[in-house]
This record gives structure tokens, sequence and C-alpha cells, in this order.
């Protein structure tokens, strides 16, 4: 292992952004995996709530609902697999996009690490690469928003052509189905409300992470040093910070993406669509489905970051050797 080991440095340190790159890529590929099969029957939940308040009573009552009516497969996890690519190409891109948006901060304040940013240098980072995630997040998230909810658009008589009549709609009927009905714009639906979503949730997202981290760091040690509990602990706790930011924002981008498909072609602006909610809604359907998104998204985030963390520190750990993590961001 010696022998490999120094054989190892003279190309990962003339490449070291480039393996860095790819040990993040990585990392978030992993985490959004496993983000996905913890949150996905929440989600569904969440989704339902939002599009159709009405339609239920309460979250318990949606969730138990949709199992009993369509089970597993079909109803709580529904959408799964737009899900997994919305997940997976997000969560590559964004920590990726984060990990290069830190270096470019460190390099502005000239600072000599990554390691030496505050929280809220690390939430400006995260926001800034939310951007480029959100390019490959819209038209994923929009297939799997309409896939959760074909059911009640298919009772409800919203869906015209061969939609209406199909028993069971997959992930590559619809997308056919959008971009023969829309072109491929109708994919990008409600990218506006993505970026706002995300921008200001990413900046909570990383700096709820960030500074839950720096608390729960015992005197002496580093934020690596962390044990799993408190890991998790962080990782779900920016989770939290993320959705309680911009819920209502989730839910103007949620009704967005489905109403567009159950009518004509007609654009649905996003103040306008607010005002009308709020006017014959009431200010709560703008929080509707926040429960169990809350209880979601703290599992769900729990997962991503211990997954992207611990396989970060594996990887790093396996390119450079054992102290890999005291120098990999001093350069």
């Amino acid at each position: 292992m010696e022998g490999t080991a120094t054989s190892q440095p003279g190309f990962l340190l003339r490449n070291r952004h480039l393996v860095e790159s790819a040990i993040d890529l990585t990392g978030g590929t992993l985490g959004g995996i496993v983000t996905v099969y913890v949150g996905q029957p929440l989600d569904t939940v969440k989704v339902k709530m939002q599009t159709f308040p009405s339609a239920y009573r309460n979250s318990l009552h949606c969730f138990v609902k949709t199992f009993k009516d369509l089970g597993l497969t079909k109803g709580l996890y529904a959408g799964t697999v737009p899900s997994l690519a919305a997940n997976v190409a997000e969560n590559a891109i964004l920590f990726v996009a984060y990990g290069l948006c830190q270096k470019a901060i460190c390099y502005t304040l000239q600072k000599e690490s990554t390691r030496s940013l505050n929280a809220f240098q690390n939430a400006l980072a995260g926001s800034f690469a939310s951007f480029f995630s959100s390019l490959a997040l819209c038209p994923t998230e929009l297939v799997k928003c309409r896939l959760q909810v074909i059911k009640e658009l298919q009772s409800g008589g919203k869906l015209t052509g061969p939609l209406a009549k199909v028993s069971h709609v997959g992930s590559s009927l619809l997308v056919r189905h959008i971009i023969k009905q829309e072109g491929i714009q109708g994919l990008f639906h409600g990218l506006n409300a993505t970026f706002a979503r995300e921008m200001p949730g990413y900046f909570f997202f990383f700096g709820g992470y960030e500074t839950c981290r720096m608390l729960l760091t015992p005197a002496g040690k580093t934020k690596d040093d962390l044990s799993a509990v408190r890991l998790l602990i962080c990782g779900g706790m920016g989770g939290v910070a993320y959705w309680v930011s911009i819920f209502p924002t989730d839910v103007m981008k949620s009704r967005i993406q489905v109403t567009t498909q159950a009518v004509e072609a007609t654009q649905i602006r996003y103040f306008p669509l607010m005002m009308k909610i709020v006017k014959e809604e009431g200010v709560t359907a703008l929080y509707k489905g926040l429960g169990p998104t809350v209880i979601r998204t703290f599992c769900a985030t729990a997962a991503l970051f211990y997954s992207y963390e611990t396989s970060k520190q594996f990887l790093t750990e396996l390119a450079y050797g054992n102290n890999a993590l005291n120098d990999r961001w001093s350069q």
C-alpha cells in the first residue's frame, strides 16, 4: 500500500481540484439516492396536500387513503423514478458546485482554506450552487409532481388526450405527452419558481447545517470529528431550515407545475397565483403539507449529509491517505 500511496500523489496533486470534484460528485449522488428512498412517501403526501388540499382532511388522512387506494409502489412511492433522477442530478451537481463556490469565495476573500469560511459564507456558496442544480432539478421534479397527483387529475377530469384513460401512467409516457402537448419548454414550467425556492432555500440549508456543525463540535475538536449522531442532527436541522424558510414558494411551484398540464397552454404567473390562493383558500393554504415535510426532510437530509460526509471522508482518505482531511482544502 505504501508503494501505491507514494506513486499516487504526483497525479492526484496535479489534478487535485478534479479529484475533489469527483469525490463531491460521488458523495452527492449517493446522498441523493438515499434521500429518495427515505423520504419519498411523505414527499408524495406533501405534493398531494399542496395541489389538492380540499381532497384530504389532513396529512395522515392523505397518507392512509393513498396507501389504501393505490398501495406502496403506485401510491406512496409514485414518481420514484423521476424523483431518483431529480435527486441524483440535483445533489450531484449541487455538491460539486458547492465545493467550487466555496473555493471561489475563498479566492475572493483571500482565505487560505474553505475550512476558514464561516456559516454565512458557506450559506452564500450553497445559494450560488443551487442556481446550477435547479436547471437539472426542474424537469425531473415536474414529472415527479405530476405523477404523484395523476390520480386526482384523472378523477377530476382535468386531463385531456390519451392520459385521461390510461390506468397506469409511467415516467416515459408522461414525458412524451408533455413534449408533444407543450414542447421541450413544457418540461421547464416552474423554472422561475424553482429558482425562487432553491436559491434562498439553500442559503438556509447550508447555513443551518454549518451553524449546527459549529455549535455541536466539542472543544478541541474539528467539524470533521463529529459523531454519527451529531452529524445526523446537523443534516436534519439543515433540511428543516430549508423547508421552513421557503415552503410557500414550494406550494407555488407545485401548483404551477401540476396546473399547467391540466389546462390549455396558458401562462400561469407566480404572484397572481399566490394572491389568488390567499384570497380563495386563505394563508394557511401556503403551508399545506408542512407537517409531513418537516418530518420527511429531517430524516432525508440527515441521511443525505451522513451519506455525503462519510463517503467523502472515505474517498478522500482512499485518494490521499489518512491525513487527507487535515489538508484537503489547504491548497
